[in-house]
């Protein structure tokens, strides 16, 4: 596979749930053929944060392979704000993070770090809940008809070009529990199937892609449209869009955040549609 150019970058706290992060993200170098870049925020104040020989070294026991040829950084300061920074200034086209735990509430990854570069970062983000054991196969990508919900879908294709792409679309009914009619249930089903195909036959979606890709429709709230649909086709990566304060994924992160990231078992990513 021709190299995608632009540099991985994959951020690690050392402990254990960081490890399918790593080993997505060296898999992914490998298939690209580019450069993995593996980041780790040191605390303040410890024994590391002077020795970065010594760092380096501990760093790279997160590794598949400790000796390999890759890039280790020891970053310093805050560890949300050092990965987007790192990213941004390395020019990195891709940062791959894993969950944090959801032991109570407050200790999840929306509101914490994965949030923070989300929110902030240029570079697609890939969050990796599953232990890697090849590519990507199956994708699901969840539109809303929206320009950032087409770059999305642009950028999963383009990297990853040999994955058969789902999309899929939620609907409901405007005022169901006071229209209670068949006719208009059909109709808005009608409008959203041909929303849905407007959308998949617009011009900046080429025809190439266009033959790799399936779609449906999904009635009713968007966190349970998407997790069925990711049993139903057997996906194992679902793609989000997202453009500052607009477009799909800020709704999700909203109210749906905790139930969309914790219903859905694949890796998600997320990509920010360019200003």
């Amino acid at each position: 596979m021709a190299s995608m150019a632009k540099s991985i970058l994959v951020a690690t706290d050392l402990s254990a749930r960081s490890d399918r992060a790593v080993d997505r993200a060296t898999m992914l170098a490998k298939q690209w053929d580019t450069r993995l870049i593996v980041i780790h925020v040191l605390e303040h104040g410890s024994k590391l944060e002077s020795d970065s020989k010594a760092a380096e070294q501990v760093i790279r026991t997160v590794l598949p392979n400790p000796l390999a040829d890759v890039d280790i950084v020891p970053g310093n300061g805050s560890a949300p704000s050092t990965i987007v920074q790192t990213a941004a200034s390395l020019d990195c086209g891709l940062i791959v993070m894993g969950v944090a735990r959801f032991n109570h509430l407050g200790d999840h990854f929306i509101g914490t770090a994965v949030d923070h570069v989300v929110r902030h970062a240029t570079a697609p983000v890939l969050v990796v809940k599953q232990r890697p054991h090849g590519p990507y196969t199956t994708i699901l990508v969840a539109t809303d008809h929206s320009s950032c919900s087409r770059h999305a879908l642009l950028t999963a294709a383009r990297l990853f070009p040999d994955a058969a792409i789902h999309l899929v679309n939620a609907y409901h009914v405007p005022y169901e529990g006071w229209l209670r009619s068949q006719e208009v249930k059909d109709e808005v089903t009608r409008e959203a199937q041909a929303e849905l195909d407007a959308f998949v036959q617009d011009a900046a979606i080429p025809e190439s892609l266009r033959v790799r890709l399936s779609s449906s429709i999904g009635y009713g709230e968007t966190h349970t449209v998407v997790w069925n649909e990711v049993e139903k086709v057997g996906a194992d990566l679902v793609v989000l869009g997202t453009h500052g304060r607009t477009g799909f994924v800020p709704a999700v992160i909203g109210s749906m955040a905790e139930s969309l990231l914790r219903c859905v078992p694949c890796d998600t990513l997320m990509v920010r549609e360019p200003s």
